[in-house]
């Protein structure tokens, strides 16, 4: 992929939550298969020991060659994360960049990782921390070509843990998950965009969301882009209008929903700016 179509392509970063441990297995051979098929080096990161890891691995074309040659690697998750609640989101990216930026040294044409996640989350500290990274590495993928698939087993962490980690992702398939909330390539600032439905079942998680995200100001802005929002309750707007008032900014929100702006203007929103887009 040319830097061209990537800059107009969202990142391949999935969110992937499972209750059979058999239907992770096929869907991270799929995911990797499509990067072998592309020339990308790909990475499998668990807690698995190294032989049942390649066991979860069977059947991936070439997966054989691919461990001696060094297209497939192996990593356990100690050596990829930090698994206190100490992980820097930050130096995570870096970490991942360096890795990108070694696998194209190589020949490669990206590189391209599964972590199964699920050890990383535990905690609400952990989480707190690697929805963070989530949201970093987001940003990253939009100018280089790193792809991740992050695996969460709802039977551990439970559904509200899976989605607050699933909501940072573009793209999920954590049941019930109405809204996501990731990064944007069309602009150089730190803008967002939101997709899918905000409303009082999941107010909660979108004020969780923009915390952890740790949006950083353009201008005295905040935009965020959601031509894909469906709809937006009334709760979210006032903390969206928290949001920016603590930070000493405003809210741009970019929305198709021609009601927001009234409605924004029924609350008194003095941080909450709406420019609806046709």
């Amino acid at each position: 992929m040319t830097d061209a179509q990537r800059s107009a392509a969202p990142p391949d970063h999935v969110c992937w939550s499972y209750d059979d441990p058999a239907a992770f297995d096929a869907a991270a051979r799929g995911y990797l298969s499509r990067g072998l098929a592309d020339g990308e080096q790909v990475w499998y990161v668990g807690p698995d020991g190294a032989e049942s890891a390649r066991a979860r691995l069977g059947g991936l074309p070439g997966l054989d060659q691919g461990l001696r040659t060094g297209a497939v690697r192996i990593v356990a998750t100690g050596s990829a994360y930090d698994k206190d609640e100490k992980l820097d989101p930050s130096a995570q990216v870096r970490a991942y960049a360096a890795a990108t930026e070694a696998a194209l040294a190589e020949g490669y044409t990206g590189l391209r990782v599964v972590a199964e996640a699920t050890d990383l989350a535990r905690t609400p500290q952990q989480r707190d921390l690697f929805a963070r990274y989530e949201h970093l590495v987001d940003r990253y993928m939009w100018s280089r070509p790193f792809a991740a698939m992050c695996a969460y087993d709802r039977r551990q962490l439970g559904d509200r843990a899976v989605a607050e980690l699933a909501c940072m992702h573009p793209r999920t398939n954590a049941p019930g998950l109405l809204f996501t909330l990731s990064a944007c390539g069309h602009r150089q600032d730190d803008c967002v965009v939101l997709a899918g439905e905000l409303d009082p079942s999941n107010h909660e998680l979108f004020a969780t969301a923009l915390e952890r995200a740790d949006l950083r100001p353009v201008d005295g802005e905040l935009r965020l882009c959601a031509p894909g929002l469906r709809f937006i309750d009334h709760r979210c707007l006032l903390h969206l209008q928290g949001y920016a008032a603590r930070r000493g900014v405003t809210a741009v929100l970019h929305t198709t929903l021609s009601a927001a702006p009234r409605l924004v203007e029924l609350l008194g929103l003095p941080d909450v700016r709406v420019e609806v887009t046709r």
